[in-house]
């Protein structure tokens, strides 16, 4: 026996997403559509808005469907967008089959994943016991300040733990199923300010000209190398990516200088470490630093998760699936305190971009993929 659904197509489940526009921070239509979806197989499921502004309000997602005692697997992803842009051949928001492509923003980065695993449900026997659950945020390209961190929360309130976890973020690179994502280093983005003296720049001495020492500053910061890599991680990298100082005369020394570095770093290190480490240089020529981390890197080991996505993707398209810890950061960061995690979705070519696309066929692989995956799971 399966699980009914009356929108198991996957082309037709993605569409419906698409339709929806949901530039982040998404709310409203597009999760009444998802939840329409849900609640006929069973799920029970908890909207919710949370969060005040600049970072808020933001709208989740919470689902779970209990068969009986046995383990919980979690789906976890996002309906938020990034804005579109100009120069689409046609309507963003209006998804149009061309050829063997479904375009629509979304299709990849996620909606077409999430439409996938809504799909995979419909061939999911209903009387194996356990728990399958669906974490959706409205806020994944943005801060994700009140997103994954404020479902984990609302989790906690339901009871709710998974014992492994999905998420579905665009993983594969060339084709459908030769990148599972295993870990991601961390990100930390880092303020400098130096204040000096204003003053003309006929009489320095009487000023104290702040850019000499941000310069010496961001010269050791550039010569700093954190590491050298690890088995599972590319080396740790420091970018500088903005400098400031805001002077429109020529003939003033500033009264301050500004610059601003990102770290994305490995598990050789940790975000409060790297704070204190720069502001360290930064002191030595009176600078002041204040920081943001946006997450903490993370490595589900090999083992049971990644050989069971693996496996399921072997099965269906015949790939090998290389295991991987590049690219940026994804709310598995989040997720990775609470069970093991991997990402694996579709392919990335497109993701971001204008006229972005999914092949129908990676529609439907990924969704026999995800099927087994949640079948296999759940017998674990």
């Amino acid at each position: 026996m399966s699980m009914t659904s009356t929108n198991a197509d996957v082309v037709d489940i993605a569409r419906k997403l698409i339709a929806c526009p949901s530039v982040t921070p998404a709310r409203g239509e597009v999760f009444a559509v998802l939840e329409a979806m849900l609640a006929p197989m069973g799920f029970t499921v908890d909207r919710f808005v949370t969060g005040e502004a600049p970072d808020g309000p933001v709208e989740n997602l919470l689902a779970w469907r209990t068969t009986g005692a046995g383990p919980h697997f979690a789906f976890a992803g996002h309906l938020d967008v990034v804005p579109p842009g100009d120069g689409w051949t046609s309507d963003p928001f209006t998804p149009e089959l061309r050829g063997d492509l479904l375009h629509g923003r979304g299709a990849v980065d996620m909606k077409g994943s999430i439409a996938a695993f809504v799909a995979a449900l419909a061939s999911v026997p209903d009387d194996v016991p356990g728990t399958v659950s669906l974490i959706i945020t409205g806020d994944e390209e943005g801060p994700a300040v009140y997103g994954t961190l404020a479902l984990m929360d609302r989790m906690a309130a339901h009871g709710l733990r998974p014992d492994l976890c999905l998420v579905g973020e665009p993983t594969s690179s060339q084709r459908l199923g030769d990148v599972i994502k295993v870990g991601r280093r961390g990100s930390v983005n880092m303020w400098i300010k130096v204040d000096g003296v204003q003053g003309h720049v006929a009489y320095p001495h009487l000023a104290d000209n702040p850019v000499p020492r941000l310069v010496r500053i961001l010269a050791a910061i550039d010569a700093v190398v954190l590491d050298e890599g690890t088995d599972w991680f590319q080396p740790s990298n420091i970018e500088i990516t903005d400098l400031e100082v805001g002077n429109p005369a020529t003939n003033v020394i500033p009264a301050a200088a500004h610059a601003r570095i990102s770290i994305r770093f490995n598990d050789q290190h940790s975000g409060a470490q790297l704070i204190e480490r720069i502001s360290a240089i930064a002191a030595t020529e009176g600078g002041i630093v204040t920081a943001k981390i946006s997450g903490e890197p993370f490595l589900t080991e090999p083992g049971a998760l990644s050989s069971l996505v693996a496996g399921a993707i072997k099965d269906v398209t015949g790939v090998e699936a290389e295991l991987s810890t590049t690219g940026g950061t994804s709310d598995a960061r989040f997720l990775s305190r609470l069970c093991p995690v991997v990402e694996f979705g579709l392919n990335n070519a497109t993701m971001h971009k204008l006229d972005e696309a999914v092949a129908v066929q990676d529609l439907e692989d990924l969704t026999r993929i995800y099927a087994l995956v949640i079948r296999s799971a759940l017998a674990a």
